[in-house]
């Protein structure tokens, strides 16, 4: 098997291709395509759930990372033992159903457009919010920091511990431990209302601006390094991306977080509103 080429970067939604290998998924069938429209779970990121739909009728129930070579056979997930785009595997998107069909057949693949949209709001609000996040929390730091394609303390990038995407929202969360004050960074006195109101007030300035979003896209395969880019009023910033995304931050309605701490993390939780 080759590697799988993937349109998802592009906007698809639809496509027509040959199966090209078939393997077990515990007590389901795990179909492998020559291209495909469908964004699946990242094993090394997994930030943005894979998306829905029907492959040769049949619904897709899950679609996970792959990844094969000769001498190791085909693993999936995070049971793959390599790095991403190792020399000598191949990288799959396996579209897991509940019914098999047979390796040679053609197949229509159809994406939910309505679940991908609604993803790709939420990644793209993530990532702005990460952003005004930044801007929010740069009088904070003690020390120089990495900075964000903006120019400020890169907050969301050092502290990050996991990020979900969720239909029309996201969940970010961060830690404020030792060794986040030892770089800097002091956490004993953060307002989090204030940073909050500030993080919304920056995202209303930015979704009514209509900025447009974009992907660069350098390769057709599955593990190309793709890189999300959007042209702010205060300039275009770009951060390394496998998701979809909106084409417009005016697509957005809405954007706005609230923010929470226990113990050692804070929490962003970011809600797209339309």
């Amino acid at each position: 098997m080759n590697s799988t080429v993937v349109t998802f970067p592009n906007g698809h939604v639809t496509g027509r291709s040959e199966i090209v290998g078939a393997v077990p998924v515990g007590a389901r069938h795990g179909l492998v395509v020559s291209e495909t429209p469908f964004h699946p779970l990242d094993h090394t990121w997994p930030d943005q759930p894979a998306d829905l739909g029907t492959l040769g009728g049949l619904p897709v129930v899950d679609c996970v990372t792959g990844a094969w070579s000769e001498q190791e056979g085909l693993h999936l997930g995070a049971d793959i033992p390599v790095r991403r785009g190792a020399d000598d595997w191949q990288w799959l998107v396996v579209h897991v159903t509940d019914t098999p069909l047979p390796v040679g057949e053609t197949v229509d693949l159809v994406v939910d457009a309505e679940h991908r949209a609604a993803l790709s709001a939420g990644h793209t609000a993530c990532h702005l919010a990460a952003l005004a996040l930044n801007a929010a929390l740069a009088g904070h730091w003690r020390k120089e920091a990495a900075r964000d394609g903006l120019g400020h303390p890169d907050f969301d990038q050092t502290a990050i511990t996991s990020s979900r995407i969720t239909p029309f929202g996201s969940v970010d969360v961060y830690r404020l431990g030792k060794s986040l004050r030892k770089k800097g960074f002091p956490a004993d006195d953060l307002d989090l209302d204030r940073i909050a109101a500030d993080v919304n007030e920056r995202l209303a300035t930015w979704v009514a601006a209509g900025a447009p979003v974009r992907i660069d896209v350098p390769g057709p395969w599955l593990t190309a390094r793709r890189t999300w880019h959007c042209a702010l009023p205060e300039g275009e910033v770009s951060i390394p991306c496998g998701g979809t995304h909106v084409a417009r931050t005016s697509e957005l309605g809405a954007v706005t977080v609230s923010l929470s701490r226990e113990d050692a993390t804070l929490t962003m939780r970011t809600t797209v509103t339309r």
